[in-house]
């Protein structure tokens, strides 16, 4: 029961995660005097991340920990580009993609 719960958290901040990405350049066009924050990124990828290890902990599905290990890695990857070279890569829309994924049919192949 505990891990559907975690699917649950996971695939609401993997979608907020998602609907920030994509909405926020859209945001940037319009003249409102905001700016990217790197911040708020870093939040949802610590989130993902701890959401993640507490799923996989225990996981015997192997390419379903696998979807979830190379989706945190392409979000860390394309956050710490970000930080670092104020890069911004579409890693993060594939890496929340995966999660989104990996947390839908772990939440399915749940025994109710």
């Amino acid at each position: 029961m505990k891990s559907k719960i975690l699917d649950a958290v996971g695939i609401s901040a993997a979608v907020l995660c998602l609907i920030h990405c994509i909405a926020f350049p859209m945001l940037m066009i319009i003249p409102l005097g905001i700016s990217h924050n790197p911040y708020i990124d870093i939040a949802f990828l610590i989130i993902g991340a701890a959401v993640v290890y507490r799923v996989t902990k225990n996981m015997e599905l192997s390419w379903l920990k696998l979807l979830f290990c190379n989706s945190i890695i392409l979000i860390t990857v394309s956050v710490l580009a970000d930080l670092i070279f104020e890069i911004h890569l579409p890693l993060i829309y594939i890496g929340a993609a995966g999660l989104i994924a990996g947390h839908i049919i772990n939440f399915k192949n749940h025994k109710h």
